[in-house]
């Protein structure tokens, strides 16, 4: 009976964020206006290219002082909307401690698939290692953070082995991870009708691209934290990746009490919450 139920519909239940938090909207027109004010207010280099492709841009919010941690943010979105334009706003909380920010940018899906995706967000981090130093970032304290999509996207970083894409990149290019209400296991999303109708994953692209397939990191510790008020999938998929990957490389694995979806990314950069404490650990460790 219980497998039963898991139809295409529970999936869409259990996925559909945007359909499960009231004033879903609201928060995203929030996160717009206050990202068009960080970059109006902060010193940024916009739309420098990682790579050839048009979706292939970065934003730098780049630190007071040389030799700062690096926080590279990436977007959520289900791999298929929203921009880094709308994510500046996570910037200047960090900046404002002594941290560099870069926020990159992917193409979207269908255009592409979510394991270019993830090649995509490889070749933005080599950018970085290479080039974060011209703007005080410490190319060897560079932490990986992302929120849903990007929270998936910030666990692929962590389990990337460098020199395997390039010899010159050391292995341990991601110093440590944090990942906000991340997608550690992608099967589920292809039986989710409202999203396998443009990401048209398969079986090969979900033992790809999932992180909790893929062997746990030699390197590193990633922090994995979900809002309390999420869906029974998004908690499960929080503790997936313990599970999978060890409490040796995963420390932390927390459900936020009281957050949704939404709110949830809010905490990251409000001063004085347990996940911007948890980032700044990161950080500064």
């Amino acid at each position: 009976m219980e497998e039963m139920q898991r139809d295409g519909a529970w999936h869409d239940r259990m996925y559909n964020n945007r359909d499960r938090v009231p004033g879903s909207a609201q928060y995203l027109q929030r996160w717009a206006a206050q990202s068009a004010d960080a970059r109006r207010t902060q010193r940024c280099m916009l739309d420098i290219a990682y790579g050839d492709a048009p979706g292939e841009k970065l934003d730098v919010f780049p630190a007071a002082e040389a030799g700062a941690p690096v926080l590279f943010f990436i977007h959520g979105g289900y791999w298929r909307a929203l921009d880094k334009a709308d994510h500046s706003f996570v910037a200047p909380s960090f900046t404002q401690e002594g941290v560099c920010v870069v926020v990159p940018n992917y193409t979207l899906c269908p255009a592409v698939t979510v394991p270019q995706i993830t090649m995509q967000m490889v070749r933005a981090l080599a950018w970085t290692w290479r080039h974060i130093g011209a703007h005080g970032g410490d190319r060897d304290r560079i932490t990986v953070a992302g929120h849903s999509a990007g929270g998936h996207l910030a666990g692929m970083m962590a389990a990337c082995v460098w020199p395997a894409y390039d010899h010159a990149l050391p292995d341990a290019l991601v110093r440590n991870s944090l990942a906000i209400s991340a997608l550690h296991d992608l099967e589920p999303i292809m039986n989710t009708p409202f999203l396998q109708s443009s990401l048209h994953l398969t079986p090969q692209q979900v033992q790809q691209a999932s992180p909790a397939h893929l062997p746990p990191p030699l390197h590193g510790e990633l922090y994995s934290v979900v809002g309390g008020e999420e869906s029974e999938e998004y908690l499960r998929q929080n503790e997936l990746i313990r599970h999978a990957w060890g409490s040796r490389r995963v420390p932390v694995c927390e459900a936020l009490p009281g957050l949704n979806h939404f709110s949830v990314l809010e905490s990251l950069v409000e001063p004085g919450s347990r996940l911007n404490g948890l980032a700044l650990d990161l950080l500064q460790g």
